[in-house]
């Protein structure tokens, strides 16, 4: 076996794997590192996306706890559960407000589950980072979800 072939060996055993939609498969854990581990391995023009939401979720909350679970980044505040999520779809990165109901305005997607709301960002689309910080900042002080 050659240097080059161990080399891209082990290059190509670090990079996650993608799985349906492009959404990076990261194993479970708690901090930052492991969000920024998926944050790196969405695709294309959805890790700029992430990186915003991470930042803005940040300068919102500071202090705020994060986690990846179930190959999403997780954001909560310590002792009060999680209060937002996003995941990777083929066209569009999905941010879950786990009690959006509450927010005001209400985020515009709907959910099966009746405090969930959604807010879908397609590649495109011009991101209201005020509109969102005020969610952020809503959501986090709810009580959080807790699986």
């Amino acid at each position: 076996m050659t240097g080059k072939t161990s080399k891209k060996s082990a290059k190509s055993a670090a990079k996650p794997t993608l799985l349906a939609g492009g959404n990076p498969q990261i194993a479970k854990a708690d901090g930052d590192a492991p969000v920024q581990a998926y944050i790196a391995a969405m695709p294309g023009w959805k890790s700029d996306v992430g990186r915003r939401l991470d930042a803005l979720i940040v300068r919102t909350v500071p202090g705020v706890s994060k986690a990846v679970k179930w190959n999403s980044p997780f954001y909560g505040v310590e002792g009060q559960g999680w209060f937002l999520a996003f995941h990777c779809f083929a066209k569009y990165v999905k941010v879950t407000f786990f009690h959006g109901t509450s927010l005001r305005p209400v985020p515009p997607g709907e959910s099966k589950q009746k405090d969930t709301r959604y807010l879908d960002i397609h590649e495109d689309d011009t991101l209201d980072e005020e509109l969102v910080a005020s969610w952020i900042r809503q959501a986090s002080e709810l009580p959080g979800w807790a699986p």
